[in-house]
């Protein structure tokens, strides 16, 4: 589960990125997180992911409060929390199946579970044929389906997709925002932060709406509160 109660940041700047957000997204939940540049997407994914702590207020994340969070906790947090970028974030010169791998090793994943986890995930995202490829051999649907399973391979409780189809074509970001949806219906919590109406709309799942560091509306019919 995530929940932010009240919660402020400022930066040292003197910007004040967030001004009181409260709002609890449940296990298993499906939400989009929407708005304008500036809004707070971004500090709420660090606050999320322990990158950053809040100035006030409490922020819990799968059983971890982040306003207290020590700095040896931060690696476990974040086994619960997979995330995928806009950009991929791809290791160029590793296969599909190492640059998942990877993500199991960094955490000390032993070889055997490696060898079952892996080949599951690239199936469960459809690139089970495309193991020994690189990256620069993917199309870009292809490469974001593989920094999906690179997120999930961890097999965490909850996925961030920052963007996930901000470089894609329509029929592509489609298809994407398809995958995460049956990702989500398998039981992961599953945040999506995003510019693309359009897209959401085609959702019937909830929308958060971020102004000015504040949640200006909080709706479960699948629509926009703003226009960017």
């Amino acid at each position: 589960m995530i929940e932010f109660t009240n919660v402020t940041k400022s930066y040292s700047v003197g910007t004040k990125a967030l001004r009181g957000v409260s709002m609890q997204i449940e296990d298993g939940e499906f939400a989009f997180l929407v708005g304008p540049s500036g809004s707070g997407k971004s500090t709420i994914i660090k606050l999320i992911t322990g990158e950053l702590k809040p100035t006030s207020g409490s922020v819990h994340v799968n059983g971890y409060s982040l306003e207290r969070i020590r700095k040896r906790e931060i690696p476990y947090l974040r086994r619960t929390v997979g995330v995928v970028f806009q950009d991929f974030r791809l290791i160029d010169n590793k296969t599909v199946y190492d640059n998942v791998a990877f993500a199991m090793r960094v955490v000390g994943t032993g070889t055997r579970e490696i060898r079952s986890r892996v080949p599951y995930v690239l199936n469960l995202v459809g690139l089970e044929h495309k193991s020994r490829r690189h990256p620069g051999e993917l199309s870009g649907g292809e490469q974001q389906r593989l920094a999906i399973a690179r997120a999930l391979v961890n097999n965490p409780s909850t996925i961030i997709a920052d963007e996930p189809t901000g470089n894609l074509d329509p029929a592509r970001s489609l298809e994407i925002m398809t995958l995460l949806q049956e990702i989500n219906n398998l039981g992961t919590t599953m945040l999506v932060v995003t510019h693309e109406q359009n897209l959401v709309e085609q959702f019937a799942n909830r929308v958060i709406t971020i102004n000015d560091g504040l949640i200006s509306s909080d709706r479960m019919d699948g629509h926009y509160d703003y226009e960017d």
